[in-house]
């Protein structure tokens, strides 16, 4: 092998040692910069399409969430089944709500627990990752989340706004937090705690529906901005 080939092979080993190098280092920022970006389009038609989509709701089957994962989640993003959208203006969440909770939909917005879920009736359960950054997905429920604040949902068609009760570290095998509960209307947000073992669940009871179109206009404007931002 001459020098000059030597020479060559040695700076592509090089670039690439520092490629990897640097990726190690910024995961975090990487995966955090794919995730904000994530802007589908939501709209009434979008919302009755996907609801007769089918799903995966095998919450057990969910994994951390790694760079891998988003990039995948990034590359497949069509394949979300985007059902509606959660505002949660007093700790700064905007997400589209995907159908089903696999491994894709959690990566990039959150998802719905229970099949044939409806908003503003029974319990409509939530998941999505907390990840460290404390802006992106349900991280900020971990940091800001308090009994008494405002969480608002639509299907494009209706707004519910629903006042949060309840602010619990449970178990992640207390599954049964999500069923639905006589004569009651609620939101449960489940997300993982700090440690990744256990659960922080964020429950709100509904206090108000409104066609979309008739809400005030500070409300409809908590739908108009861009997601994850």
């Amino acid at each position: 092998m001459n020098s000059k080939l030597k020479k060559w092979l040695s700076s592509i080993a090089l670039t690439l040692v520092v490629i990897f190098s640097l990726a190690l280092i910024f995961n975090r920022q990487i995966k955090t910069w794919m995730v904000s970006q994530y802007n589908p389009t939501v709209s009434e038609q979008v919302v009755t399409k996907n609801e007769k989509k089918k799903a995966d709701f095998n919450f057990s089957k969910v994994k951390s969430l790694d760079w891998k994962t988003v990039v995948k989640a990034r590359a497949s993003e069509k394949r979300i089944k985007v059902i509606g959208e959660i505002s949660y203006p007093e700790v700064g969440i905007h997400l589209p709500i995907g159908k089903g909770v696999d491994n894709l939909t959690l990566a990039l917005a959150a998802g719905t627990l229970k099949e044939n879920e409806k908003m503003g009736k029974g319990n409509y359960a939530l998941a999505g990752h907390h990840m460290i950054d404390k802006k992106v997905l349900f991280g900020p429920l971990y940091w800001k989340a308090k009994v008494g604040q405002k969480v608002y949902l639509t299907d494009e068609k209706n707004i519910y706004e629903y006042q949060v009760t309840t602010r619990k570290f449970i178990k992640a095998t207390d599954v049964q937090v999500i069923d639905d509960v006589k004569d009651q209307k609620l939101l449960t947000l489940v997300t993982c705690d700090a440690t990744g073992a256990g659960r922080l669940m964020i429950r709100g009871k509904l206090v108000k529906e409104m066609k979309h179109q008739e809400a005030p206009a500070s409300v409809q404007k908590l739908f108009s901005r861009q997601f994850n931002r």
